[in-house]
């Protein structure tokens, strides 16, 4: 059982060295969950004494006003034998065989945090003290409750010191040591006044009556002692402590304990009470009970640190990791953000992620409709035919057939695919924006660095125009390909299908006749759609060559060239990460390390057993 107060006492050192002091904070706290003693009482109530002789030693800083104004964690190891000697969390590797040394330290390590000023802090001390005469205990000493400010006080330490105390008392897990002198009217006491407010039915309180050999002549403590005026769910337990002329006189602990038994054991009033009596067995029952209390607290403990530890973990994860200091680990981080984007907007393409299906729809569907829309026949009316084929006759009619008509008609009517097939390339565009602005926000790291986002954003956007140019250049290629080139077959087939309907050889007075017009308009829009057909399979196949697949295999290589050239320094500029964030990233690496340690920690005090 020894090894669940050093456990605890292990883990509130952690806490304190990782800044978990149980204050309010938007990390999650251990300290809080930690089973501890917080010893709390009014500025005369001999508070000070009870912990010494707890202790057995001489240790505490004395004065008038508000002499302790940190919270002292005092940890107290029994040994078997040897010396006594007294350690501080923050000096770790210097002992303390001096007490008066200890004292002198307390007063030091309090104005370093607090100056020389009377102002509080909520900063614990950590003392620990190893000695044969104490038992394994851990106490929390609490400044002094005070009723006005003296001189060189803040106007509101005493609801600064109230809120401090109760802060600590008011959590479920922490057992209050109320301190209250026997010499002033009990309703009265601090101590049992802020002790009832946060544990109304004194389930995790333990009553002290100090100073009972001061009480006047003719009064006592048993009512108090034996519970009638004030019930608590523990037993009161009276101590005698040293009387100042005592303390200047350097009276031995050892023998102030000894005086203490003989007064409960022969003075008549307190003679049924002699064996629950004094600090000795105060400090055997509060390390008996912290020990039960801590035992029952385990297993909620551990499934706290487990939970705790995966959600810091996930946060972690969020936040990403923290910014490289040397130029070569900037640009592997720049580099492997910028891998984790380019891998999500080809998801995108291929149809891991949403999105890529939308480029299909401009093929099978826009682009047809678009086509289909540009209604070749009106084109080819009559007298749209008969306009064009005498324009390109000139001043000397066609003899045989009107070639340079048929090519004229051919040619414009062909040309206004130009506008579907260019509808198409910036359709595709636009979705190749869209999905590179969806995979910027679906890649968690680029949140993290405003400035690199920006920079990824418009690197992969004037990709996609260079793309975007060099495939519509490619696309109405394919448009003047088809006007410069007729299909000859297409046309050698003519004559044939002509004798089952007439001879074209009309004589030059009715060539330009309706029917002989209707035939050519005919005849054109047959081959028109021929090409349109083809043109429609092939400006998608261009598009995806020259838009789709280049985005995939080149979006930021221009981006990538132009970083290596970058120094440090404009790396660096590139990861500007918000130091909110950072600070949360570290604050929470500190809190991650200190729950891990407490699980290590408990875990071997339970392989232990």
């Amino acid at each position: 059982m020894e090894n669940l107060i050093q456990l605890v006492n292990r883990l509130q050192r952690a806490c304190t060295a990782l800044g978990d002091h149980g204050e309010e904070s938007a990390l999650p706290t251990l300290w809080d969950a930690l089973p501890s003693i917080a010893v709390v009482g009014g500025q005369s109530s001999g508070k000070s004494s009870v912990l010494e002789s707890i202790v057995g030693k001489d240790f505490l800083p004395r004065g008038s006003g508000i002499v302790t104004r940190r919270p002292l964690v005092l940890q107290l190891h029994r040994l078997d034998e040897g010396r006594e000697y007294a350690e501080f969390g923050h000096l770790p590797r210097k002992r303390f065989t001096d007490f008066a040394a200890v004292r002198k330290e307390i007063a030091d390590e309090t104005d370093r945090e607090t100056g020389r000023s009377k102002h509080i802090s909520s900063v614990p001390i950590y003392l620990s003290i190893y000695s044969p005469n104490v038992v394994n205990l851990t106490l929390i000493d609490l400044p002094g409750l005070t009723k006005v400010a003296v001189e060189g006080q803040s106007d509101t330490i005493v609801t600064d010191i109230e809120n401090m105390v109760r802060s600590y008392i008011e959590k479920p897990n922490c057992i209050i040591l109320a301190v209250s002198p026997a010499n002033q009217d009990l309703a009265t006491s601090d101590a049992i006044k802020v002790s009832r407010e946060v544990d109304p039915k004194g389930e995790r309180t333990f009553g002290v009556l100090t100073k009972i050999d001061l009480m006047d002549k003719g009064t006592d403590a048993v009512e108090i002692l034996e519970g009638r005026a004030y019930k608590l769910q523990f037993p009161w337990i009276g101590v005698i402590n040293r009387s100042q002329q005592d303390i200047n006189k350097h009276v031995d602990m050892i023998a102030a304990r000894r005086r203490e038994r003989e007064y409960f054991a022969q003075t008549p009033e307190y003679k049924h009470l002699a064996h629950r009596m004094g600090s000795e067995h105060l400090g055997k029952i509060l390390s008996k009970h912290l020990e039960s209390v801590i035992k029952s607290r385990i297993p909620g403990l551990q499934s706290l640190i487990n939970k705790t530890i995966i959600e810091l973990e996930s946060e972690l994860s969020r936040l990403g990791k923290p910014i490289a200091t040397d130029a070569g680990g900037k640009l592997y981080m720049i580099m492997e953000i910028c891998r984790a984007f380019d891998g999500i907007f080809k998801e995108h393409l291929d149809g891991v992620r949403p999105g890529g299906d939308k480029i299909y729809n401009v093929f099978d569907n826009q682009l047809p409709a678009a086509l289909k829309r540009l209604q070749f026949d009106k084109h080819l009316a009559m007298e749209n035919v008969r306009k064009l084929i005498t324009e390109a006759d000139g001043y000397q009619p066609h003899l045989i057939a009107p070639e340079q008509g048929y090519r004229r008609l051919i040619e414009t009517a062909l040309i206004t695919i130009k506008g579907p097939a260019e509808a198409a390339v910036d359709a595709v565009h636009g979705i190749l924006k869209e999905l590179v602005q969806k995979s910027m926000s679906e890649t968690v790291e680029l949140k993290q660095y405003p400035s690199l986002r920006v920079e990824v954003g418009n690197a992969a956007v004037e990709s996609l125009d260079r793309l975007k140019e060099e495939s519509k250049k490619a696309t109405l290629q394919l448009v003047e390909m088809e006007c410069s080139y007729l299909t000859v077959d297409f046309f050698r087939k003519l004559p044939q299908d002509v004798e089952k309907g007439g001879n074209p050889t009309h004589s030059i007075f009715d060539r330009y006749n309706d029917s002989y017009l209707r035939r050519i308009g005919s005849t054109v829009l047959s081959y028109v759609n021929m090409v349109c057909a083809s043109l429609r399979n092939s400006i998608p196949k261009s598009i995806v060559y020259c838009q789709v697949r280049e985005a995939k295999r080149s979006l930021l290589d221009h981006f990538f060239t132009e970083l290596g050239k970058k120094e440090g320094r404009q790396l660096g500029t590139l990861l500007d990460e918000d130091p909110a964030i950072m600070q949360r990233r570290i604050s929470l690496a500190k809190r991650l390390e200190l729950y891990r340690n407490a699980q290590a920690e408990i875990d071997s005090v339970a392989w232990s057993k």
